[in-house]
């Protein structure tokens, strides 16, 4: 027993001395840290950086990857767009005819108005006195059978008017064949007039359609040439945590804002695309 308490109490100056040689240690490098926190600060914020940034091999596949993703979007968005510029050019070419469906309209209708006018003058003049006999009457009849057949074969009336006419719902055969075809030119430009509304409202809900579509058409066309260009470099910003101080961030500088893609612009009534 002797023995084994002179082993140990000889080895304890050396534990003693390794103790204060540690406790030493560690009193200095708290110091440090206390007197020189950004030196210690820094050191162990690129440490921690490194550790967090991808390796080359991971960033080098991220890249590959991304550029497969958006060459088949914009192999996707290039096929949209050409689908839509063909339909924006069916629109735009199904509005110009519909112009020319209200130019043609209102030609016809300026035509009627013109005939209505020149017979309402002849109307108000004394109409010539004939004998108001079965045969006169029978005369004015067959007339007005015939102008309104003849109108009718034109387009000028519809069957459901015609067989009004035939069938003397609402017209009198006995008038005067002016008087007759007055009202029968009256009916005509009535059809005339509604017909050239119904081709404006047609053209205006094509010139609404050409115009979406090519809104459409440019909309995907710009997006189809963004998806062409290479990605921004991104922005790198990692937090580190000092040490009995406060978070702090580092960012790095963004890059410089690319000008947007040209804009077709044109004087025509439909905007290009």
């Amino acid at each position: 027993m002797q023995t084994v308490f002179s082993a140990v109490l000889y080895d304890v100056p050396q534990a003693a001395v390794i103790w204060l040689a540690l406790i030493a240690v560690a009193a200095i490098v708290i110091a440090a840290l206390i007197v020189r926190p950004d030196r210690f600060r820094s050191v162990f914020g690129e440490r921690i950086s490194e550790a967090a940034r991808p390796s080359s091999l991971d960033l080098a596949a991220e890249a590959r990857e991304r550029s497969r993703e958006r060459a088949r979007f914009a192999q996707e968005v290039e096929v949209a767009a050409a689908r839509a510029a063909a339909t924006a050019e069916r629109r735009r070419t199904e509005w110009l005819a519909a112009q020319d469906e209200v130019e043609a309209a209102w030609q016809a209708y300026e035509a009627a108005e013109e005939d209505v006018r020149r017979l309402a003058a002849a109307a108000a003049l004394p109409l010539p006195r004939t004998a108001r006999t079965p045969a006169e009457y029978a005369d004015r009849e067959r007339w007005l059978h015939r102008a309104a057949t003849a109108a009718q074969e034109r387009g000028e009336i519809t069957v459901a008017q015609l067989s009004d006419i035939l069938g003397h719902r609402g017209w009198d055969p006995r008038r005067h064949p002016v008087e007759q075809e007055l009202l029968l030119r009256r009916l005509i430009r009535d059809n005339v007039r509604a017909r050239h509304e119904a081709a404006r409202a047609k053209e205006q809900a094509a010139w609404r359609a050409a115009e979406l579509a090519a809104a459409a058409a440019r909309s995907l066309r710009d997006e189809a040439y963004a998806a062409t260009r290479p990605d921004p470099e991104p922005q790198a910003a990692l937090s580190i945590v000092d040490l009995g101080g406060p978070e702090t961030t580092r960012e790095l500088p963004a890059p410089a804002r690319a000008e947007s893609a040209p804009v077709a612009r044109g004087r025509a009534a439909v905007p290009a695309f």
